[in-house]
């Protein structure tokens, strides 16, 4: 479910602000003791305290704390204190609460760490949801407001790890998801590019893709985990753009599972299942696809305010609303566009404007949301766009570097020296594990 711009809350209260701090401590007894008391007599309750070994040569422990800062001057009495005690102190981030209007200045944006860390974006909406704008065809259909409800508070109370919650779609909905279906497919062999029409066959065949059948999120998750190690997680509503992106870095999208109203079956003026099932899933089931849409994922993770805003603004040109070239044609791979009869035509026709992808452009670029774009952005290929989007972010404001352990499912910070070194290592092994395939099929 797409998120393309940056809100800012407007709640004028002042709230305590998500703080996490690093540090690593040498195995000896107290060492942690003395930590939490330094913490404890700043009259500082920690909301959460997690240990691993140590990414340093040394036999050391890294420690991660969380706890809800007042201002910056916290903060960095906290880090202070703690430097008597420890090495290598970092405040990782700060931010990441819902309503907050404190900014901590000259620090990073807090940002999910683990897979878990997702949970917090549960209820963190802005709009759509259950509540419904007065000019949405639904907004004065009680029964279709009630359905809404009901599906969302599942999405509000899924934790990570658990199974999809299934949803029983009522006739009425089957019905509009079979217009939409077969309004689509329709188009899909002259106007959606190879990759999507490649994968469409796919789900048909494992997933319950067909006209007279809604699929249901888990079994599509499973289907893209095991094709590029994406998943699927519902999602109540629109998320902001920082916390929508940051699910990428992770390889999940947050999916909604609602379907827009009867009324209109070719109409929805925000994403649904339709747009998700019909126009996002087919992509993520591609290895180049996933990798650049995990790309812009990473570089989100404690990018500025002003970063975050550049980032959805590639991401809307792109995952939304992109054009690629194969051959000599010019092929839809957006969801915005796979997902909308009307605009899929109209991409594709000699109306709008077509440019280059070029991200530092793209990221400049203002957008129409409630009509079709005047201008669209052509990528010659999924693995040309990540390289031009890894590129981008090398050139944004973030101090630090930021990979993906796929098999913990966390992020790691390469913001020393011996991070940096170990992540050298797994690559190095990486890289004799290739030599010997490549002198075996010599």
């Amino acid at each position: 479910m797409s998120a393309p711009t940056l809100h800012k809350c407007t709640d004028a209260t002042v709230t305590p602000v998500k703080t996490t701090i690093h540090f690593s401590i040498t195995d000896k007894v107290g060492a942690l003791d003395e930590c939490l008391t330094a913490i404890k007599a700043m009259n500082i309750s920690l909301t959460r305290i997690e240990s691993r070994p140590s990414k340093t040569a040394e036999w050391d422990y890294d420690f991660f704390v969380d706890f809800d800062a007042t201002d910056a001057e916290q903060v960095s009495q906290v880090a202070k204190s703690l430097e008597n005690f420890a090495k290598q102190v970092h405040v990782v981030g700060t931010g990441g609460v819902s309503g907050a209007a404190t900014e901590l200045s000259d620090s990073t944006p807090w940002f999910p760490r683990k897979m878990i860390d997702l949970d917090t974006f549960a209820d963190k909406v802005l709009e759509m949801g259950e509540e419904l704008d007065a000019d949405h065809p639904g907004a004065k259909d009680a029964v279709y407001r009630a359905r809404r409800s009901e599906i969302t508070n599942i999405a509000k109370t899924y934790k990570t790890g658990q199974s999809i919650p299934h949803i029983e779609y009522t006739p009425v909905e089957i019905e509009t998801w079979t217009t939409v279906f077969n309004k689509l497919i329709t188009m899909f062999p002259t106007h959606a590019c190879r990759e999507h029409q490649y994968v469409f066959p796919l789900l048909i065949q494992n997933c319950g893709y067909e006209p007279s059948n809604i699929p249901q999120l888990e079994g599509v998750s499973k289907f893209l985990k095991d094709c590029t190690g994406f998943t699927l997680r519902p999602v109540m509503g629109l998320l902001t753009s920082r916390d929508f992106l940051n699910g990428l870095a992770f390889r999940v999208f947050h999916s909604t599972q609602y379907i827009r109203h009867h009324s209109k079956p070719l109409y929805t003026p925000e994403p649904d299942v339709c747009h998700e099932l019909l126009g996002h899933v087919p992509l993520f089931a591609n290895p180049d696809f996933a990798d650049f849409s995990q790309e812009i994922g990473l570089a989100s993770l404690g990018a500025s305010d002003s970063d975050i805003e550049r980032l959805a603004t590639i991401y809307w040109f792109t995952v939304e609303f992109g054009i690629c070239r194969q051959g000599d044609e010019l092929r839809a791979y957006g969801a915005g566009l796979l997902s909308s009869f009307g605009e899929l035509e109209y991409c594709l026709s000699d109306k709008p404007e077509i440019r280059p992808f070029e991200p530092s452009k793209v990221a400049q670029q203002k957008y129409p949301i409630t009509e079709y774009q005047p201008v669209y952005f052509v990528a010659e290929s999924f693995k040309d766009a990540q390289m031009r989007v890894r590129e981008f972010a090398n050139s944004l404001e973030r101090p630090f570097s930021v990979r993906y352990n796929a098999y913990t499912e966390s992020i790691e910070i390469l913001d020393s020296k011996d991070k940096v070194l170990r992540y050298a290592q797994s690559i190095k092994s990486d890289m004799l594990t290739l030599v010997d395939a490549l002198e075996k099929l010599a």
